[in-house]
């Protein structure tokens, strides 16, 4: 599914309006040179890979980290909200110890918006680069 219906959904975007500017949020840890160990990494990899190479007038890849979900948003994934739970009490350490790698779904959605309307030196983008293009 995150290869085959990624593609799809984007080649057929991109027939449509080549005009357009593509964002594909991946996850830290993605592998794009697709030779590594996990297979989820390899995956994501050939996805932002393929999708770099479509004609769009731009895409960009974003790798948040740790996403902390705001406004009553809430994971379809059992283990995540399981984990978002456990940690919610010690999210404003985790934020102090490492605050370029945990981002909430507002900051992401920020950043977003940016990168489409005004572009970013980077295509693919990690956690610290969503911080700095959400604060711009």
């Amino acid at each position: 599914m995150t290869y085959g219906l990624t593609l799809a959904a984007a080649e057929t975007l991109c027939r449509l309006n080549r005009h357009m500017v593509f964002v594909y949020v991946s996850g830290a840890g993605t592998d794009s040179s697709e030779h590594g160990r996990s297979m989820w990494a390899r995956v994501k990899g050939r996805t932002e890979n393929v999708l770099l190479r479509l004609p769009y007038a731009a895409a960009y890849m974003f790798r948040p980290e740790i996403i902390v979900p705001l406004y009553g948003a809430k994971s379809k994934t059992a283990v995540y909200r399981v984990f978002y739970t456990l940690v919610k009490p010690l999210l404003p350490l985790l934020r102090a110890a490492f605050p370029n790698q945990v981002l909430t779904t507002e900051q992401i959605g920020r950043a977003m918006l940016t990168v489409a309307r005004h572009g970013f030196p980077k295509r693919v983008l990690e956690a610290q680069d969503i911080r700095v293009a959400a604060l711009l």
